[in-house]
């Protein structure tokens, strides 16, 4: 089933670099990202601006390597046996369960009637697994890392699929989120942070990170990786009682394997493991029937940035041009767009090109603070650094209908929302006030008239 490998795999990386770099060179002015259609990210072309070439160039790097790579595998090593699909498409049983059997696994991958309906399902055209092959292209990556750093079986990089259909934010009816599907007790205690403003069950990379200890902790329990699946649908609990009345049926002999005590699982648990057999026999095998990898809504090259201040998703979308759809996408784990920097550090996910516009830019995105999270934020909250500015405040007199009369000299880097948050008032009425057009035109030194 396994095709030799015909050329040496870092030298057909390398050039596929070098062809990468060659369609940039000659395609930088004819590219331009579209705000708000969000295909296109991960395919931006160099856009001209300083500072901002170098991540297009590595995001274009990482998409198309992103792409290529699971289809270099796939051409190179899976055989997809064309010549023994009959003229409707079917496959005879004797080949599902070889091709199940070429498939290296230290996982059980038996072949029945019961796995056959599942494959059925997943190898459908214009199913889920078209879906689900496109965002595996970003999610998989992530699942293979902690998966490998564990030593755990890489299929098991197949449970979300199963779990949640790879949507992060998914919620089962039984209050289970994310990817993983977690339920809230048990996220806690492999230490995901949930609470109003953040639940971590939804965060790609710790969320996999906790579900490999939990894996790894159930693997120590029950020796068999079938079991160990079964228990995570269904929770230890049951497949215990699943191996009691096993061992009182059978004069105490106790089970193996899942397929042991299939019939005093639950019933949802029963279509489990054979949904799990499926869906990573349609992965490896997809081409064989015809599945089209659909195009992720959310780009591919990514890169991720540290914020030590609370801020709203809204202050990045607005200044860097980024539609708020991708930001919630890659950073699913804030649960009202606001990411609560304010004891700690947490990260922000971008889209590559936009990591060194972040930086360049991030007094301008931090300095929006008060527009975006006057609802979070009061004058106890901000920082001295914050409130920089200085005003001169008089008592000459008061304006009927408006009450006392303040004044305040602009320094370098206020803006209206900032201001307008510390004194209690709107943008609306500072500019009234002042007869301000255009908040840009706002200059150092420059007076504002203010009524309390």
């Amino acid at each position: 089933m396994r095709k030799h490998l015909s050329r040496s795999f870092v030298p057909h990386l390398l050039m596929g670099l070098g062809v990468a770099v060659v369609v940039l060179g000659t395609s930088v002015g004819r590219l331009r990202a579209q705000t708000g259609d969000t295909r296109t990210f991960g395919r931006l072309a160099l856009n001209g601006r300083s500072g901002t070439s170098y991540d297009s160039l590595l995001a274009h790097y990482k998409h198309r390597t992103v792409v290529n790579s699971y289809e270099t595998f796939v051409n190179e090593f899976i055989d997809v046996d064309l010549d023994r699909v009959d003229m409707r498409g079917a496959l005879s049983d004797e080949v599902y369960a070889e091709r199940l059997r070429m498939m290296a696994t230290e996982i059980q991958l038996p072949y029945n009637e019961v796995v056959k309906k599942y494959i059925l399902n997943y190898t459908r055209k214009g199913g889920v697994m078209e879906r689900v092959l496109g965002v595996a292209r970003y999610y998989f990556p992530i699942f293979e890392e902690a998966l490998y750093r564990y030593k755990l079986p890489m299929e098991l990089k197949m449970l979300p699929v199963i779990e949640s259909a790879l949507i992060p934010r998914a919620e089962s009816h039984a209050s289970a989120v994310g990817l993983w599907q977690f339920m809230l007790r048990t996220g806690k205690y492999y230490g995901l942070e949930i609470n109003s403003f953040i639940d971590e069950r939804c965060d790609p990379v710790k969320s996999t990170d906790a579900a490999c200890r939990y894996l790894r902790d159930l693997y120590k329990v029950y020796g068999d990786w079938t079991l160990v699946i079964a228990a995570y649908n269904c929770g230890p609990g049951n497949v215990n009682k699943a191996l009691a009345r096993f061992r009182t049926a059978h004069d105490g002999n106790g089970a193996r394997t899942y397929w042991d005590i299939y019939e005093y699982l639950p019933r949802e648990t029963r279509g489990y493991i054979p949904a799990f057999i499926a869906a990573s026999y349609a992965y490896t095998y997809y081409k064989a029937h015809n599945l089209v990898p659909r195009t992720p809504w959310h780009p591919l090259a990514t890169d991720t940035v540290h914020v030590d201040r609370m801020m709203h998703l809204e202050q990045v979308a607005s200044t860097l041009n980024i539609p708020i759809e991708v930001l919630r996408g890659l950073n699913p784990q804030y649960s009202v767009d606001v990411v609560p920097a304010k004891a700690q550090s947490y990260p922000l996910t971008l889209p590559q090109e936009y990591v060194t516009s972040f930086i360049r830019q991030s007094r301008q995105i931090y300095g929006k603070d008060s527009l975006y999270l006057a609802k979070y934020l009061n004058i106890s909250n901000l920082s001295e650094e914050q409130l920089t500015a200085t005003s001169s405040r008089n008592s000459s007199g008061t304006t009927s209908g408006k009450g006392s009369k303040i004044t305040y000299k602009i320094k370098s880097g206020d803006i209206l929302g900032r201001i307008a948050a510390k004194y209690h008032v709107t943008v609306k009425q500072l500019m009234s006030w002042n007869n301000i057009k255009n908040e840009k035109t706002l200059r150092p030194g420059q007076t504002l008239v203010i009524y309390r």
